[in-house]
């Protein structure tokens, strides 16, 4: 790739801040990221916290047992990531998390005919098992899969779920971007499609604003309707309010409030 994945540039954020965000919007749990040892990150999400691999370069068992470790008591099922997967939408982590029932171990999707360690559901008490496996060297997936419960979900029980169907048709929330090619094709897709209402002294005098404009981030979209983000506007997503971070991923099918709180000159940015 010729540099980091976690670091490359993702329309104004980064990968890593990308996922993590749009993890965080789908959780009701802790967010975690693990990083190698002495591994610098970019800026994340407040409240994301960062745990560290025992050691490089050991693959994702090693990771996974770091992050449920991390995790302990605070939650009871983790949904598994990696950070080159800026297509992941909200929706599919819910319908893998969803489908993890009390009697199994592990959500597998398999997309394509292939399964996606990095895209599961796995209950946090496999953390000793992982850790077994981690100190017999048995560090691929396929081990802690042999000795657990495993649920696959091929295409059809995924886009079973409406709200995954309507926003990830395609499934590209498991698209990888192991290559520079892939992540160049990746950087060239269309921004999702978002709804956008401005409300107060941010709508025009025939009334408020409504507009679907493609977006990647709050950002993006609030420069798209000449909104400054700032402390004078409220800001609302999918009917939920949030702060006015413009590094906040949006996805296909979001809908955003921007609101006027008092807001003076400057609010809204001149346009042309």
């Amino acid at each position: 790739m010729g540099a980091p994945k976690a670091a490359l540039s993702w329309h104004g954020s980064t990968l890593l801040r990308r996922v993590a965000g749009i993890a965080a919007r789908a959780v009701d749990g802790p967010v975690i990221v693990v990083r190698a040892p002495g591994q610098e990150l970019p800026s994340l999400p407040a409240g994301v916290e960062v745990a560290t691999d025992a050691r490089e370069g050991r693959g994702p068992i090693q990771g996974l047992a770091a992050g449920l470790e991390t995790i302990g008591e605070r939650a009871e099922v983790a949904y598994v990531s990696s950070t080159d997967a800026p297509l992941l939408h909200p929706a599919f982590i819910g319908s893998v998390v969803r489908a993890l029932s009390d009697d199994l171990d592990v959500a597998l999707p398999t997309v394509g005919g292939h399964r996606q360690p990095l895209a599961a559901a796995y209950r946090v008490s496999l953390l000793q098992l992982v850790l077994q496996l981690v100190a017999a060297d048995l560090m691929k997936p396929a081990f802690l899969f042999e000795r657990c419960r495993v649920r696959l979900l091929d295409e059809r029980d995924l886009l079973s779920d409406p709200d995954l169907a309507r926003g990830d048709p395609r499934l590209r929330s498991v698209a990888n971007l192991n290559e520079r090619a892939d992540y160049e094709r990746a950087l060239a897709l269309p921004a999702p499609e978002v709804g956008v209402r401005l409300r107060g002294a941010l709508a025009t005098a025939s009334g408020p604003v409504r507009a679907r404009l493609g977006a990647w981030s709050l950002g993006e979209l609030s420069a798209a309707v000449g909104v400054t983000l700032d402390e004078r506007v409220a800001v609302e997503l999918n009917s939920l309010p949030t702060a006015p971070d413009p590094e906040l991923p949006l996805v296909c099918g979001d809908a955003v409030m921007l609101t006027a709180q008092g807001a003076g000159p400057g609010a809204r940015a001149a346009t042309s």
